[in-house]
């Protein structure tokens, strides 16, 4: 069961919805003549459950003790791999096959957790949509996927009861939770009871497993179609890459990635938090879930970890169990790694793999080569050293364009430390988004029967291979004088003591915009008066007039707090700030 607190947690991120109506090497894939059990990832959860059924799975929050620390609830292997099996048995019952495309919109949990996996036993197309989105944007998203079943809290049945012009394509409606002026059924009522076994369907690489949306941070969100070969892809290169074996525990603080914990048989502790405001996470819960279960690798934002990092350091707290962070979501500030550096095992290590919903991971690195090879080169304005790019990934650098590119061309590649369009071939790179055609055209590019994402970012490789990441593409600055990239830019001016960010915008159309650097000053920063901001803004230029790429910028402005996504709370929304900027300076 949830906890009242977690289940606050997740109905936060509807509040103004709530308002209107009172989310080793890649194997080489089986071809789709040829069916692989492996490939569904619900046989890796019940080949653990066979082969170790007592092993914790899954340590959950479950309220408070006497003593105000978190309490926790627990499932082996064996108890996940049954629950998902008394969910498979009770959606078949009621009429949901293999294809049907399943919204599930419930708290990180074991709810969430065994109906993941009871779908991908069945063969249905689990959808995963986050709330923190708006209600606008989730409802775009669910018209255009047209699920055909909804297994979720409340809020959202009550949605689908007002808007039901998005709905009409669903045929099955479960609520968790109490069913109130709706039709349907409730999930406790579909658990099947006694438990028996469930056939997972065999299915083959080019079957499809899921669709996961984007944050639409810099457009509107739009759900990417993974293939079962893709999905099998990606939980073995991240389990091989990071070396993750049997006796790991991990800590999945970006909810979805614990449906990789359970599938790389690890077992995996649920934090108490609000899944959509990480930035703001309690460090002393996540401190008490490491140190209890002896977490040995975690997954979750820069902002995340910001906190908990600097927590820790601040009191002198060092987790010795925990080898191995995985930071993704946003580019990761020098000063959090160095900070992991003096928290983590002794032979613990910060990593920062690079990718996006439609590939990942795709690129990493680890923290200590950045702060002892790359960090001084960042700070000059090279941009942010993402590594070499993993096992079974091909990468090139192309020339930017923001026209569609139908046929691979390889007169487009750029070479060495040129700055272009990034772009990935491989078993983690998704073909395709949903029911998005247009989209699809400008994010692909067909080479022979194989597709090349265009990843919407720029960068470069330097002379030994790594890839050095620039920025968005649709937020670079086209001047009269040429290109500004966000991310080098704004390493110049992120060197000044009372800056704690910063956003390189452009004012006005392409290609003759206004560059503008917006400041969001550390804590107790932001200057009081006029003459106070005429000093901070005069010494930010100063140091943009000594570096070539930033000479030319003349405008600076302040802003409070930087708008930033709702699901890792880390990257920034330069168009927003774009716009912000416009109304100040005309």
């Amino acid at each position: 069961m949830l906890t009242k607190g977690l289940f606050r947690g997740y109905v936060s991120s509807w509040s103004k919805i709530r308002c209107s109506v009172q989310q080793k090497n890649i194997f080489e894939r089986t071809p789709a003549s040829e069916p692989s059990q492996t490939l569904n990832a619900a046989f890796y959860l019940t080949a653990v459950a066979q082969q170790a059924p007592s092993r914790l799975a899954v340590a959950f929050p479950q309220g408070q003790g006497p003593n105000g620390e978190v309490a926790y609830g627990h499932r082996s292997f064996q108890d996940l791999d049954q629950e998902s099996d008394r969910y498979a048995h009770g959606l078949t019952r009621l009429g949901i096959r293999r294809g049907c495309r399943v919204l599930l919109m419930v708290p990180p949990g074991i709810e969430f957790i065994a109906v993941a996996f009871a779908l991908f036993k069945m063969g249905a197309i689990l959808t995963l949509i986050d709330p923190g989105m708006g209600k606008k944007n989730l409802l775009n998203c669910i018209a255009q996927v047209k699920p055909e079943a909804v297994v979720a809290v409340p809020l959202l049945h009550a949605l689908r009861v007002l808007y039901r012009g998005c709905f009409k394509s669903v045929r099955w409606n479960v609520t968790l939770g109490r069913r109130w002026f709706w039709t349907g059924a409730t999930l406790a009522q579909v658990r099947e009871e006694p438990w028996r076994p469930f056939a997972t369907a065999p299915v083959s690489a080019d079957d499809p497993a899921a669709i996961f949306f984007t944050t639409g941070t810099t457009g509107a969100p739009k759900g990417v179609l993974y293939l079962h070969g893709m999905l099998d892809a990606q939980i073995r290169i991240i389990r091989d890459h990071f070396e993750i074996g049997d006796g790991d525990v991990g800590l999945p603080a970006f909810a979805p990635f614990v449906l990789f914990c359970v599938a790389m048989g690890t077992p995996s502790v649920l934090p108490h938090m609000d899944p959509t405001k990480p930035a703001f996470v309690d460090p002393r819960r996540i401190i008490g879930a490491i140190e209890r279960y002896g977490v040995t690798y975690s997954f979750g934002s820069p902002t995340f970890w910001s906190r908990v990092s600097q927590y820790c350091v601040e009191k002198k707290i060092s987790l010795p169990s925990l080898k191995k962070i995985m930071m993704a979501g946003a580019p990761v500030p020098p000063e959090v790694l160095e900070r992991l550096q003096k928290v983590l095992a002794e032979d613990g290590e910060g990593h920062t793999p690079y990718g996006a919903t439609e590939a990942l991971p795709v690129t990493c690195v680890t923290g200590s080569e950045i702060l002892k090879e790359t960090d001084a080169r960042v700070r000059a304005g090279a941009g942010i050293c993402v590594g070499w790019p993993l096992s079974g990934v091909a990468l090139r650098i192309i020339e930017i364009t923001d026209d569609a590119i139908p046929q691979w061309d390889d007169g487009r590649v750029l070479p060495p430390r040129r700055i272009g369009e990034i772009v990935v071939k491989g078993a983690i790179v998704t073909n395709e988004y949903y029911n998005r055609p247009e989209q699809t055209a400008l994010a692909k590019i067909k080479d022979g029967d194989t597709i090349w994402h265009r990843m919407g970012d720029v960068g470069y490789l330097d002379d030994e291979g790594r890839l050095w990441f620039c920025g968005r593409k649709g937020q670079r600055v086209v001047t009269e004088k040429g290109t500004l990239f966000t991310i080098p830019c704004e390493a110049i001016f992120n060197q000044h003591e009372a800056v704690s960010r910063t956003a390189l915008v452009g004012v006005g159309p392409r290609p003759r915009q206004r560059p503008v650097v917006i400041v969001e000053p550390r804590e107790g920063k932001m200057p009081a008066n006029r003459q106070a901001e005429i000093k901070f803004t005069e010494e930010l230029l100063d140091l943009g007039r000594q570096n070539e790429l930033t000479r030319d910028i003349k405008d600076i402005l302040f802003h409070p707090s930087f708008p930033v996504d709702f699901r890792h709370n880390a990257k920034i929304i330069r168009e927003q700030l774009a716009a912000w900027a416009k109304g100040k300076i005309g």
